[in-house]
């Protein structure tokens, strides 16, 4: 059974792959699924079963987001362009999806502080509490701006490619398993004997966009040539290119305001995020600092 449910995972994980690269595409079950190689029949009941969307509402949530996404990055580019490069049929049919997933249309979105909107973060305004709401998000903005002058140094850098193997996780709890599953498969292979072994995290979706049970993160080790997908473990490739590269020394706890933080010293300092996916680079294992400390590089690829 374990074998059959590898396979599964092997397979649903070709066809997220296909559907991330090509959401500005028609996208249907029958391609999907051929993708797959499962009939759509079968792939229907499988991709839910490990995704618990159905094909639909995944393609659906992720034009969204990835719309999200460049409303929030790229000024340049209209609401009508959107709308059409994502499939929807008019401004209209694009602003009653965003909102219903949202909360606000696609021109709110894009003209209000993000943050307020943000999946994980969002909080009602109740009994005239929006100024407050508002105060406490510039507040918290002085104090991200704080956090990363005392605690990192912050440069821009020309990164090399990396070639990676990998194991995906669908949500953040995940991840940790995804790293278990991960070393079990590289030790043998020679991977992690090598002094240059770098551990390193994908994030193919934002947290700002896309709830935590859903964002999808890769668990990577990196090696000199690109591996052949085996059961869970699947190739990635980062490409090389300029990015804001962040050192920090902090526990595992500290993750989110040091990703938090950095992005805003993107905006502040005017760069522009790329559509390369951000990513993390491990030189210790926290679990053997006797502070639980993690050293770990903070990248996100920019233009």
């Amino acid at each position: 059974m374990t074998d059959v449910r590898t396979s599964y995972i092997f397979r649903v994980n070709r066809a997220l792959r296909f559907i991330d690269e090509n959401l500005d595409a028609a996208l249907d079950l029958d391609t999907v699924a051929e993708v797959a190689h499962y009939s759509p029949f079968h792939f229907h009941r499988i991709f839910k079963a490990i995704t618990n969307e159905s094909l639909n509402v995944y393609i659906n949530r992720r034009r969204i987001e990835r719309a999200a996404a460049v409303l929030m990055y790229k000024p340049e580019v209209s609401i009508s362009e959107l709308s059409v490069q994502f499939g929807f049929n008019g401004n209209s049919s694009f602003t009653r999806s965003f909102k219903k997933f949202y909360g606000v249309s696609p021109a709110e979105f894009r003209n209000t502080l993000p943050d307020r909107f943000s999946k994980i973060r969002q909080a009602e305004s109740k009994n005239g509490q929006e100024e407050d709401l508002f105060e406490r998000y510039l507040c918290n903005i002085d104090n991200l701006k704080t956090w990363i002058s005392m605690n990192a140094k912050v440069e821009i850098k020309d990164m090399p490619e990396m070639n990676l193997a990998c194991i995906t996780s669908i949500g953040v709890e995940g991840l940790s398993n995804a790293y278990e599953e991960l070393v079990k498969w590289a030790i043998p292979q020679g991977f992690l004997s090598k002094p240059e072994t770098m551990m390193v995290t994908v994030y193919h979706d934002s947290f700002k966009i896309t709830s935590p049970d859903k964002v999808r993160i890769s668990a990577g080790v990196k090696v000199d040539q690109p591996v052949e997908a085996i059961g869970k473990v699947h190739p990635e490739t980062i490409g090389r290119g300029r990015c804001i590269v962040s050192r920090f020394e902090i526990p595992v706890s500290e993750f989110e305001k040091s990703w938090s933080s950095l992005f805003i010293w993107m905006n502040e300092n005017g760069y522009t995020k790329a559509e390369r996916r951000p990513f993390e680079i491990y030189h210790n294992d926290f679990r053997q600092h006797p502070a639980k400390i993690s050293i770990v590089d903070f990248c996100i690829p920019i233009e």
